[in-house]
C-alpha cells in the first residue's frame, strides 16, 4: 500500500507531516514558540516548485518573511541536513538502502538574480579577478551558456540521494568525486560508527582517473566506471607495461541511469532546475529539501 505522502499541488500531506514534526525545533530560540510549522514548510515547498519569488508567496503560507527567515535559520542549524538524516537512518536500519552507489552530476543554468551576491563592503566595479573568485564560492562558474551551478549526486541503488554537494557549472566531474564520497554518511541507530563506504561506486567515463581508482581500491570498494578511449589506447600501446585492464561488468553499470532519473525527480521542482538563490547554502538547502521529498516518497511504498 502506498500512502499519499504529498498533498495536492505539492504540499505535505498527513502522514508526511508525522514523520517529521517531531524532529522540528518548537521554541525559537528566544524561549517563544514558532510559528506554525507545517504552513511555513509548505510556503518554502510552494517556492522551490514554482521559482517565484519569495516576495510572491501566497498569503495562506503567512507572511513571505517568516517563511523566508525560518528557512534560511533551518539552513543555517543544519535542521533540514538532520530531516534527511533521520529519514536515511531509519531506512538503513531496517535494510532498505541499496549500497551500490551510483555517482554522477548536472549542470544547472543559474538566473541573472543569482548572479548579485557580493561581500559586504565591496564595490560593483572590484577587479574581475576577485570577483570571478566570489563567484566560485558561492558554486558559480561562466562557460558558454552562461552563469551555471554544478550539482554533484551519490545515490543509493533506488536513486535517492546519499551525498550532496556543489561546485561551479565549469568544474569537472572528476575533482568533486573525493567530495561527493566523503559526503557519504549514515549514522547507526544504536552504537558504532556511521556507514561511509558502500559496496560499490557506479560512474561513467568522467571518473575514469588513475586517482578514483586508488582511492576506491584504498577503500576497500569496487568500482564500476568505464574507460576513456585514450586510456585504452595508451594501455594497449604500452604493451605489457600498460597493465590490465581494470574489471568493468556491463550488466551491473546498467543500473547506473537511477543516478539520471534521480536528477530528472530533483529538477521537477524549477528552484532546483534553474538556481535563482544567490548564495550557495540557501540553493543547497534546497536541494537537501527536495531530496527529503523523494526519501518520503519511496518509504511510503
Amino acid at each position: 500500500m502506498i500512502i499519499d505522502l504529498v498533498a495536492g499541488r505539492g504540499e505535505l500531506a498527513d502522514a508526511a507531516w508525522e514523520r517529521i514534526e517531531p524532529l522540528l525545533p518548537q521554541l525559537d530560540g528566544r524561549g517563544r514558540p514558532w510559528r506554525d510549522h507545517r504552513q511555513v514548510v509548505n510556503g518554502v515547498l510552494w517556492r522551490l516548485r514554482t521559482g517565484a519569488p519569495w516576495r510572491d508567496l501566497p498569503e495562506r503560507y503567512g507572511p513571505w518573511q517568516t517563511v523566508y527567515e525560518r528557512f534560511a535559520r533551518w539552513e543555517a542549524d543544519g535542521t533540514w541536513a538532520k530531516l534527511l538524516e533521520y529519514v536515511q537512518v531509519r531506512d538503513d536500519a531496517v535494510g532498505r538502502v541499496q549500497w551500490t552507489v551510483a555517482v554522477d552530476s548536472t549542470v544547472n543554468r543559474a538566473h541573472q538574480h543569482a548572479a548579485g551576491a557580493r561581500k559586504r563592503g565591496t564595490r560593483p566595479g572590484t577587479n574581475w579577478m576577485i570577483r570571478a573568485t566570489r563567484r566560485r564560492r558561492q558554486a558559480l562558474g561562466r562557460s558558454r551558456g552562461g552563469l551555471s551551478t554544478k550539482i554533484h549526486l551519490a545515490v543509493d541503488g533506488r536513486g535517492l540521494p546519499l551525498s550532496i554537494v556543489l561546485t561551479p557549472g565549469n568544474a569537472h566531474d572528476a575533482t568533486a568525486f573525493a567530495d561527493v564520497l566523503d559526503g557519504i554518511r549514515t549514522p547507526r541507530v544504536s552504537t558504532g560508527r556511521p556507514r561511509t563506504r558502500p559496496d560499490r561506486v557506479l560512474g561513467d567515463k568522467a571518473y575514469s582517473s588513475r586517482a578514483i581508482r586508488h582511492l576506491l581500491r584504498h577503500r576497500g570498494i569496487a568500482a564500476t566506471i568505464p574507460e576513456r578511449r585514450d586510456q585504452v589506447a595508451n594501455r594497449r600501446r604500452r604493451g605489457r607495461r600498460g597493465g590490465r585492464p581494470p574489471a568493468f561488468d556491463t550488466e551491473i553499470y546498467r543500473d547506473r541511469n537511477v543516478v539520471e532519473r534521480c536528477f530528472g525527480r530533483l529538477k521537477q521542482f524549477r528552484a532546483i532546475a534553474t538556481r535563482f538563490d544567490k548564495l550557495a547554502d540557501r540553493y543547497r538547502a534546497g536541494v537537501i529539501l527536495t531530496s527529503l521529498i523523494l526519501w518520503l516518497r519511496e518509504a511510503a511504498r
